[in-house]
């Protein structure tokens, strides 16, 4: 694909001017780094930074039945009291993983569920197959909102300077906003590791937000150093971690399965799956040796393969680190080798999240 080709959030032009080095992301022309990817990285864990996160897709339920179908379509609990969001996993009958999905509450009737860009058509798809059992409407409203993540220690000081109160959220929670002269919404959540928000305004109105946190000294950060954090920080990247063959006990999260709760698509699956046990799980590695762990590096044990990386990177706090699937039996603090570019590097077991704040 060509730029041209690609699409575009209304922060492309600023990143740009910022000095994004700008990549093809799923079919989105975004930057993949603006400094570098350590000094981005420092950033965010001792300051703030903040990405255009503009690609996630808004999608708006609605109706008398809203809540009972995010229920129904949800692995979690969805909380139905404002203003208080909900993270769960999107799954097929089979309990595979479709997308992970943050379900907030504006009133009981009315939610904005957050989803991941990649997914935003097949979810929306995935909604309206749904929708016709209960009495609810489905809005897509992904391309008239831009967005801002800002993340870090500094991040709600730098945060109440535009929005007063942010400081008075609670975490996973959303407020309606005016800023400069339009009416957005700002959440509290996060896919770094630190504190943060993300504050939604609809299309160009966002670019004021970049630019008045630039020159507040916010630093712009890229993809490259939001993988890094958010690999550190336990985040699952969906399409990655989990491509679609895998269920949220499979993938780490199995916490995010209430299967005490009414059906849901996929509950007899992954009731089933609970208790005939797995054998394999989404586990975390950290290399003994130099090296820079990737996406399909083998993961051996005894020189036989067990198992493969899924996502891996040269983390500036643990040097490399990796998550993959490998057997359940394997034991913690186990050693293992991760084979990259042929080199068998030793690498032990460890458990996730490497890096853990307080927040």
């Amino acid at each position: 694909m060509t730029s041209e080709s690609l699409k575009k959030t209304p922060l492309c032009e600023a990143c740009q001017k910022a000095g994004g080095k700008m990549v093809d992301f799923h079919g989105w022309f975004l930057p993949v780094q603006f400094n570098s990817i350590i000094a981005e990285h420092k950033s965010v864990r001792e300051k703030a930074g903040m990405f255009d996160v503009s690609h996630m897709g808004q999608v708006f339920v609605e109706g008398p039945e809203a809540w009972q179908f995010l229920q129904y379509i949800n692995t979690n609990n969805i909380k139905n009291t404002p203003p208080c969001g909900t993270y769960s996993h999107i799954t097929d009958e089979q309990g595979r993983i479709i997308d992970d999905a943050i379900s907030f509450c504006l009133t009981p009737e009315k939610f904005l569920v957050v989803v991941n860009a990649a997914c935003i058509e097949k979810d929306v798809a995935w909604f309206e197959k749904h929708a016709a059992k209960f009495n609810v409407k489905i809005t897509n409203d992904s391309a008239r909102w831009g967005m801002i993540a800002l993340q870090g220690p500094e991040a709600i000081a730098q945060a109440e300077k535009l929005i007063a109160g942010v400081g008075q959220m609670p975490r996973f929670t959303i407020k309606e906003i005016e800023l400069f002269g339009v009416k957005g919404y700002v959440t509290r959540t996060g896919y770094t590791g630190e504190d943060g928000v993300e504050i939604m305004l609809p299309e160009d109105n966002i670019v004021k937000v970049w630019d008045s946190l630039l020159q507040a000294g916010v630093a712009p950060c890229g993809l490259g150093a939001r993988d890094v954090l958010r690999l550190e920080a336990g985040y699952l990247l969906n399409g990655v971690d989990a491509e679609g063959c895998q269920t949220p006990y499979e993938a780490g999260c199995g916490w995010v399965v209430k299967l005490t709760k009414e059906d849901f698509v996929g509950k007899a699956a992954l009731e089933a799956q609970k208790t005939a046990g797995l054998k394999s799980r989404l586990t975390g590695f950290v290399l003994m040796a130099a090296g820079v762990p990737r996406s399909g590096c083998k993961i051996l044990k005894d020189g036989a393969e067990i198992g493969y990386l899924t996502s891996g990177t040269y983390s500036p706090l643990f040097k490399g680190i990796g998550v993959g699937y490998a057997p359940t039996d394997l034991p913690e603090g186990a050693e293992v080798e991760i084979e990259v570019h042929g080199r068998k590097i030793p690498a032990q077991k460890v458990k996730t999240p490497f890096y853990k704040n307080r927040v």
